[in-house]
């Protein structure tokens, strides 16, 4: 015999019954089976709430005494609606008779609550049978008009309960002996039973309390000795961590009973430790699958599972606790101080979570639920009161907004180094443990954090223990300009070769410019982001970052791929929400020192990686050289810069004897038009951008240099840097002899015009020079880029050289730094 047990989602709506028809047509084919089920989603909620609406009217107003009554309306319509949907017209007669009838019965007793203007603990419990029974009764009509000889079960009639401990207590002796008889007894093959109701001696209806259809399963199974228990639910299993945290969460395929326990009394609520017991007292397997997707695998919960290579199984967590911390000297060596603050906590009904003690007894610790807080700082305090006069203890102190985080697994203490990479992955992104526990079952490791922390702290595990072999890294990219285009290209034509070779899927989760953006945490199409882009939401860049932080994604990189100031004043926010950043924008490094800081501390305190390699030089390696060299202990002595591409491609053309008679204007119009210059082309005419690199290249190699302390000289003519850029075309048409005497003096000397910063002793100058054909600067052509170090080590300087702009090469540059994340 089986039994399967289907939740409130599963029998929800018309659609899942229909699901649930069909999943135990095919569990017939293989035993006897008995089909446990609960009240439609919701319904249990509002039986207890029309409950207390008859017995408490005056709580709605005048029109309280008609509102109980129009909800039940509401239920039987809604059941009503489901019968037509699912049931053949030739069954509904005689099932919508069984419904009336309930709900007749329903109407009478809520009409006796309302004139006794009281609802006992025995009649609410009653009230709220009546969503499981109407459930099955339609529930096995369904089979019925099937052609599935089906019977209905009242559970009442098999699980007996008592009253003990202000609770209904099953009778396990009576309830196994009834099920027994009742099954060895009965010929059918399919058995339809409510969940969650029973009886006492005198026949009254009671119920199993929180997850109490499950208990009803459990019991069933147990009592039946079933071949297995499936449990039947809206998610695919017991998952490694909640997928609403950690997307990339997987399903537990295989795990014994006691990590499955330790899993869901740390907070996965897949199952509910109390309700599964009887079938895990006599060794019987638990199947719990998703009635939406019944071809997944689920999770086969059993005595002894298959060995897996890894034997943590996942990640739970508790939220809403409060920590109490029982302080004294007078502690110390003196014993009973445990068992009593134990003991009043019991007395007073309130649940200890967690506990742990400092080897010198001086202080305890324990969490507990946050409600039940003020409650045991009461009682504490009161039973503890002449000890605290006394100056032996300090009363309680109590600390709300804590979550338990815990790593679950058989014999944890065996795990070589499993605490240490839980505290390890904690500690990289700078989350404090408050406390730390190992439950003496050796089957979980636990530590008490900031709530605010929980989401980061479950993704860092689990990115630990569970992370994929493929890494996957999750883009929001800022900027759809040149290189923002490129780099959607890159990836989109690369994803096939490169990121398979490199073992990362990288996926773009959300693209912005200065008009549109777009989000889709699953992913965007490389192919379609030009047209979806145009038809998103209007941009803000500050609602851009906070969905980053919003979608929690693991391994989020944030690509800027603008110029723009506001994109880069958001950085240091950005990383100290754990987030990546890739970026080809100069303006952050180069922006005041204490921002330069602000961000490196940013990372260093998250533990995560600040990219800017782009920013100097393209994809040339010029800042990895340079950091690479500092490392190994070598010590810049002096750097000779020729950075901007942009500004070498101009003077190269224009100083090209083929171009002589081409104006000045028009080859840097040539230049924006091709991409190698800002988007504003005075940004670099003016010397802007290579101060920017310069500085940057300054604050690499240790100097707090701010960009006021350049001595730079400028060849562009103060009036050309005004107005727009139209107007800028303008004014150095008016120039153009004054562009055609720096070409003319360059030519009849047998030199070459190269834009040059050199940085020594601290010091950095930035201007036009002329280059001899003696300095490696002067072969450059086009859009080369230049730098020269020489340091302690290098007394022959190292040389870098190559294409400096364009925004395809800076983009592959900008993706290289994606690839080095992981």
């Amino acid at each position: 015999m089986q039994v399967l047990k289907f939740g409130g989602t599963s029998v929800g709506c018309a659609e899942n019954i229909e699901k649930v028809t069909q999943i135990v047509s095919d569990a017939l084919n293989k035993d006897k089976t008995a089909v446990v089920a609960s009240a439609l989603g919701g319904i249990t909620d509002k039986l207890i709430e029309i409950g207390n609406m008859a017995a408490y009217p005056e709580l709605k107003g005048k029109e309280g005494q008609h509102q109980y009554e129009l909800l039940i309306t509401e239920l039987e319509n809604r059941h009503k609606n489901i019968i037509e949907e699912v049931i053949p017209v030739d069954y509904r007669r005689t099932l919508n008779e069984s419904i009336e009838e309930l709900f007749s019965d329903l109407r009478n007793i809520c009409n006796g609550i309302f004139k006794l203007k009281e609802l006992s603990f025995n009649t609410l419990d009653l009230v709220m049978s009546f969503g499981e029974l109407l459930s099955t009764k339609i529930i096995a009509t369904k089979f019925s008009s099937i052609g599935i000889n089906c019977r209905w079960v009242d559970s009442r009639e098999l699980i007996k309960t008592y009253f003990a401990i202000s609770q209904n207590i099953v009778d396990r002796d009576k309830t196994y002996s009834n099920i027994r008889d009742y099954f060895n007894n009965s010929t059918g093959k399919l058995f339809v039973l409510p969940g969650f109701i029973a009886s006492d001696e005198n026949g009254r209806t009671t119920t199993l309390g929180r997850g109490g259809s499950d208990y009803t399963a459990s019991l069933i199974a147990a009592g039946a000795r079933a071949r297995i228990l499936e449990i039947w639910t809206d998610v695919n299993g017991m998952m490694t961590a909640d997928p609403r945290i950690v997307p990339e969460a997987k399903t537990i395929e295989h795990i014994s009973y006691k990590e499955a326990l330790e899993l869901s009394h740390f907070g996965a609520k897949v199952v509910y430790p109390p309700t599964i017991q009887p079938v895990v007292q006599i060794g019987i397997p638990i199947s719990v699958k998703n009635t939406l997707v019944p071809a997944s695998p689920g999770t086969l919960i059993e005595s002894n599972p298959p060995e897996s290579e890894n034997n943590i199984k996942g990640i739970s967590g508790s939220d809403k606790l409060a920590i109490l911390s029982m302080e004294g000297s007078g502690m110390v060596g003196i014993p009973g101080y445990s068992s009593r603050f134990f003991d009043i906590l019991t007395k007073n009904e309130i649940n200890i979570i967690l506990i742990t003690q400092a080897s010198s007894v001086h202080t305890m610790l324990v969490a507990i639920d946050e409600k039940d807080a003020a409650k045991a700082k009461k009682a504490v305090d009161e039973f503890f009161a002449y000890e605290i006069r006394l100056g032996k203890i300090e009363p309680l102190v109590v600390e709300k907004g804590f979550s338990i985080i815990s790593l679950v697994g058989d014999n944890m203490k065996n795990q070589s180094g499993a605490s240490g990479r839980m505290f390890e992955a904690l500690g990289r992104i700078g989350i404090t443990i408050r406390a730390i526990a190992q439950g003496s079952s050796e089957r979980n490791v636990s530590a008490v954090i900031k709530t605010e922390d929980m989401n980061e702290a479950v993704k860092a595990i689990h990115n630990e223990f569970f992370a994929c072999t493929n890494g996957v890294i999750n883009l929001f990219i800022a900027g759809y300009g040149n290189v923002g285009k490129e780099l959607v290209n890159i990836i989109g034509e690369r994803h096939n070769s490169i990121l398979q070779t490199k073992n990362v899927d990288v996926r773009i989760c959300g693209v912005c410019n200065s008009r549109k953006m777009i989000f889709n945490k699953n992913g965007i199409n490389p192919s379609i982001i030009a047209n979806v882009l145009e038809q998103g939401e209007p941009s803000d860049i500050y609602t851009f970052a906070n969905n980053i932080e919003i979608m929690n994604r693991n391994d989020t990189v944030f690509v800027d791929c603008t110029s723009n100031t506001s994109v880069a004043g958001l950085y240091a926010d950005i990383l100290s929400k754990s987030c990546h950043i890739v970026t080809a924008n100069k303006i952050s490094n180069s922006s005041g020192y204490h921002i330069y800081e602000k961000m490196r501390k940013a990372a260093v305190a998250k533990r995560v990686k600040f990219i800017y390699n782009t920013n100097v030089g393209a994809a040339l390696p010029i800042i990895g050289t340079l950091q690479q060299m500092i490392a190994s202990g070598d010590k810049i002595e002096t750097i000779e810069a020729m950075v901007s591409g942009s500004l070498n491609f101009i003077f190269s053309e224009y100083c090209n004897t083929e171009y002589e008679k081409k104006p000045f204007y028009k080859i840097v119009q040539e230049a924006a038009e091709l991409g190698y210059t800002e988007p504003d082309p005075r940004t670099d005419l003016a010397g802007t951008d290579v101060l920017r690199k310069a500085v940057i290249l300054a604050r690499e190699i240790g100097y707090k240099t701010e960009q006021n302390e350049v001595i730079m000289e400028k060849f562009l003519p103060d009036e050309c840097e005004k107005g727009s850029v139209e107007s800028f075309y303008r004014q150095m048409e008016k120039y153009e002899n004054y562009f055609n005497d720096l070409r003319q003096n360059a030519m009849e000397e047998g030199v070459k015009l190269r834009y040059v910063a050199v940085i020594e002793n601290g010091n950095v100058t930035i201007g036009l020079k002329k280059i001899g054909k003696e300095h490696p600067f002067y072969n450059l052509d086009g859009t080369d880029a230049s730098v020269t170090i020489k340091s302690k080590l290098y007394v022959s300087p190292v040389m870098i050289c190559g294409a400096g702009a364009g925004g395809r090469i800076t983009a592959g540059g900008v993706f290289g730094g994606i690839l080095s994340i992981i």
